[in-house]
């Protein structure tokens, strides 16, 4: 029986977040890390006003996964895999030993620079919940076009999909949906439609920026929560954490490869719950958790008793 570390993307953020993270000296060492590879005091990005850019929503989450998951580790919690949601990729990355942490503050920089200057207005994400694949693309087909495009982006569970494009035509699929008998819709607080082709540009040129940068042979599983695939080459990860922001995220499938992996415990990486909730509906038999809910202690028990099994 496995255990596998998840890390959210941008939404469960919040303010003060680093400032949260446990007083111990490893917590200081990655703050003071992250400070020198930016030249800039990240403790300042946490804050509301600074939460409001993509640049610093992503390098908070970034830190915060990588620092919870190293206190993980150091409480004896090992990890048989590693997966995150969008941003959530790169701390998986850094943990599962495939990815300096310096570089990784660096690239994240640049990857929400560039995600957040593509589309300064007029483009975004919505949720919709309650309808199956098939039924949603085909409303995208319906109102898909290029001077007003909408995507599918994340397919997070079998009846909990988002999507990406431009507010009016994902307005419109919104319409469309409740009309067809959808549970929820709602425009997401994120204003970068990421996950599909409006972002093969910003993509391209942090791939760019991976191309002088050397990774390693991971340690343990990088699942990749785009294809589902679990990749050991280090050209993979980084094809897949320079391209995962213009790609679709698969995070259901990505789960039920875990799951067929032998995965029975399943924690999440603070802040949020999320990914635990849609982790819970495809493991059948073991455990998810929030660490933010649960705490460390309880990963531990849980973590001790599958090594039993």
């Amino acid at each position: 029986m496995k255990i596998i570390f998840t890390f959210p993307g941008q939404g469960p953020q919040v303010v003060g977040m680093l400032h949260q993270l446990p007083d111990t000296p490893l917590s200081r060492d990655f703050i003071q890390r992250a400070s020198r590879a930016l030249s800039e005091d990240v403790l300042l990005l946490d804050s509301a006003e600074a939460l409001r850019a993509t640049r610093a929503v992503q390098l908070c989450l970034l830190i915060c996964g990588v620092i919870w998951a190293e206190h993980l580790r150091g409480d004896g919690v090992m990890p048989d895999f590693v997966s995150g949601l969008s941003i959530g990729a790169f701390p998986a990355a850094v943990i599962a030993g495939a990815l300096d942490f310096e570089q990784a503050v660096q690239l994240v920089a640049l990857r929400g620079e560039l995600m957040q200057h593509a589309y300064p207005q007029g483009f975004g994400l919505s949720a919709i919940i309650g309808l199956r694949q098939q039924q949603l693309e085909i409303l995208l087909q319906q109102v898909n076009l290029p001077q007003m495009p909408v995507f599918l982006a994340n397919i997070n569970a079998e009846d909990q999909m988002v999507i990406a494009g431009s507010n009016e035509a994902m307005q419109q699929v919104r319409e469309r949906a409740a009309a067809m008998g959808a549970h929820k819709t709602h425009l997401l607080a994120v204003s970068v439609p990421s996950h599909c082709a409006l972002l093969d540009k910003p993509a391209a040129e942090l791939a760019a920026a991976f191309s002088r940068v050397t990774l390693q042979r991971p340690t343990c599983g990088y699942l990749s929560g785009s294809s589902a695939r679990v990749y050991w080459q280090p050209e993979q990860i980084a094809d897949d954490l320079a391209f995962n922001m213009a790609r679709r995220v698969n995070w259901h499938d990505a789960m039920v490869a875990a799951y067929q992996r032998e995965v029975r415990l399943a924690i999440e990486m603070p802040p949020g719950a999320v990914l635990t909730g849609l982790t819970k509906r495809v493991m059948a038999e073991g455990d998810a958790l929030s660490l933010s809910q649960s705490g460390i202690e309880v990963a531990q028990t849980l973590s001790r008793r599958l090594a039993r099994r």
